[in-house]
């Protein structure tokens, strides 16, 4: 069995025969963690930070967790709601007046959060590079029309849903998403998770590994990808500095669950308080519940969040994954570096963690 460090509960002691075993199997290096209450009971990590198996995977090391980084860009909005400064049920529109072209007047912040905008993709031919410069992509988006009307049509926004929803914390703060998130959210938890990482850090990332075989990507809305992001972008220096709220964050599990964490504690954890407990029931009101056409399956999004039951959730691309349960007060997070493509909802190797931590807390 693999090598694992760290922490845990003896109580979730298969949560951590689960990780060691996805570590022999598919697994190059990774992390996973489970807070219940507040407390970080199990805080684990193993294998190794590059593909030659060269560099062990440490406490510390971080890695880009792809379309993770959404749950924390709707958090920075679920905050400014619950503080009274931006209204869910605004038109977009009122925070940024140039959104108002081509009709979209009727485009509600919640509609940002639940996909249901009418903006999964850029029309405009857009590169990765011009990912880099936020004015120019979202000027874009401002300018666009909106594919149908709002609320009715789920298709998820892949990479464009960070570029609205960091606009809207810049129009309201006067600061990027990733400043918002540092300085009001990660810095104040002690979170290790970046939306825009300083070159200080590089030296703790680990690659991420392109999957051996990539699905080929179809959908029923008919929606290329524009720009195609090839995984190995996120290895370059200007993907790491730039601020992808969709897609461009950085953390681990530990990092991940901390912040997230807040969600299932009732909006306060460790003696911070970022959120009201009626604030946070509200990540779970159903904007939407039927085929999301990109994704090609059924979903039930809240705001911001894949919602099923008491839990709200989502993962990114090859893998990664958080998981909150309010009712439990439990949050699950994984983060890897060998992506896997096996579908537009990810693998099992998260999932078989969280049903660990569901078994370990059914047996107390």
């Amino acid at each position: 069995m693999a090598e694992v460090e760290g922490t845990f509960d003896e109580r979730f002691g298969a949560v951590r025969d689960a990780f060691a075993a996805s570590l022999d199997n598919e697994d190059v290096g990774a992390s996973v963690a489970v807070d219940v209450g507040g407390e970080l009971v199990v805080d684990l990590w193993g294998g190794y930070a590059d593909e030659a198996r060269t560099v062990p995977w440490g406490q510390d090391t971080i890695v880009n967790v792809w379309s993770s980084t959404k749950p924390m860009a709707a958090l920075c909005v679920l905050v400014l709601a619950d503080r009274g400064e931006l209204d869910l049920d605004a038109p977009v529109a009122r925070y940024w007046p140039e959104f108002a072209a081509e009709d979209k007047g009727g485009v509600l912040v919640r509609h940002v959060l639940s996909h249901t905008s009418g903006l999964p993709s850029w029309t405009e031919p857009t590169t990765v590079q011009e990912l880099y410069d936020w004015d120019l992509v979202t000027g874009r988006l401002a300018a666009q029309r909106a594919r149908a009307e709002p609320g009715t049509e789920a298709c998820y926004h892949s990479v464009t849903q960070g570029y609205l929803v960091g606009e809207l914390v810049r129009r309201v703060t006067g600061r990027t998403c990733g400043e918002f998130f540092a300085e009001e959210l990660a810095g104040p938890l002690g979170a290790d998770f970046h939306i825009g990482l300083a070159a200080e850090h590089d030296h703790r990332v680990a690659p991420v590994i392109p999957p051996p075989e990539t699905a080929p990507w179809t959908n029923d809305a008919g929606i290329e990808p524009n720009p195609l992001v090839p995984p190995e972008v996120a290895n370059t220096p200007e993907w790491r500095r730039a601020e992808i709220p969709s897609a461009g964050g950085h953390g681990n599990a530990r990092s991940m669950a901390r912040v997230q964490s807040v969600l299932a504690c009732g909006g306060e954890v460790r003696g911070v308080r970022l959120l009201s407990e009626a604030g946070c029931r509200r990540v779970r009101e159903v904007q939407y519940e039927g085929l999301d056409l990109v994704l090609g399956t059924t979903v039930r999004w809240g705001l911001g969040y894949g919602v099923n039951g008491a839990t709200c959730s989502w993962g990114g691309w090859g893998g990664s994954m958080v998981l909150v349960d309010l009712d439990a007060r439990m949050t699950v997070a994984f983060a890897m570096n060998q992506m896997l493509d096996k579908g537009s909802l990810g693998d099992e190797r998260a999932l078989g963690l969280v049903m660990a931590a569901y078994g370990a807390l059914a047996e107390q």
